[in-house]
């Protein structure tokens, strides 16, 4: 496994790449409405991302068709979006966004409420978010990758939720997908020892009733075996000597 350390000059890239990114989801966020279809959301995104002079990186990626993946409901992540799948009043969904900003990645993900939601589907929603939070609080130089991996699982599995086992976070930076994958549950290893200029991309993906999950005929969108709601947060991160420093989140 050959985990990248990013040279200062990276970094900068990387910060700049994350800080549109947060942009980007912000204002994703705000569109988000009840009576929009999917495919004006992944259309808007689109738009944002060009306006940034930057390249949606999921577009076409190992042949996937869009630049947004939303997943609604029970849609696990890698949701296609589609003309005819609309946006209800009640639903969640996932927006899983990136870009290439010079030569540079970012990757980030939020769950959004659809107008008023259950109170069942906001706690999801909150557990989900915070435990990327959880997970953050080890990734520091020095530590292993399993202190996070074991912290979000240990967080999840006390609020009684369903952890997505066949999906993973992952390395980041001239590549989408790098060394080291990210479980979100423990591992039986230690895992690589955390070093400052790693940039990682940490992933929550949780459901509300069990972990297993199953891929559509479309072969990319993943659901719920049981039909649970599920939720999904993700933020790409840089190792420091201190604190993790969170690319993708507007200061």
């Amino acid at each position: 496994m050959a985990v990248s350390i990013k040279s200062e000059r990276e970094i900068g890239l990387m910060r700049d790449a994350g800080k549109i990114l947060a942009e980007v989801h912000a204002r994703l966020g705000e569109f988000v409405r009840p009576g929009i279809s999917t495919w004006e959301v992944d259309q808007f995104g689109e738009r944002l991302i060009r306006s940034y002079h930057c390249v949606p990186n999921f577009l076409h990626y190992n042949g996937y068709p869009a630049s947004i993946c939303v997943s609604v409901n029970d849609e696990v992540v890698h949701g296609i979006p589609h003309r005819n799948h609309m946006l209800r009043e009640g639903d969640i969904v996932s927006l899983d966004a990136g870009l290439i900003y010079k030569g540079y990645h970012s990757d980030a993900a939020r769950t959004h409420a659809v107008g008023k939601i259950s109170a069942d589907a906001q706690r999801l929603i909150n557990v989900t978010r915070q435990s990327f939070f959880e997970g953050i609080r080890m990734a520091r130089a020095g530590n292993h990758l399993n202190d996070i991996c074991k912290t979000i699982d240990r967080y999840l599995t006390f609020n009684g939720y369903g952890i997505v086992r066949d999906l993973v976070g992952h390395g980041i930076g001239k590549k989408l997908h790098e060394d080291p994958e990210i479980p979100n549950f423990a591992m039986r290893r230690r895992g690589v020892r955390l070093r400052p200029g790693m940039t990682l991309a940490v992933e929550p993906m949780v459901n509300m009733g069990g972990w297993q999950v199953e891929w559509l005929e479309d072969d990319w969108t993943v659901v719920t075996a049981d039909g649970s709601l599920s939720a999904h947060y993700e933020n790409t991160i840089l190792i420091t000597n201190g604190e993790p420093e969170i690319l993708t989140l507007l200061q």
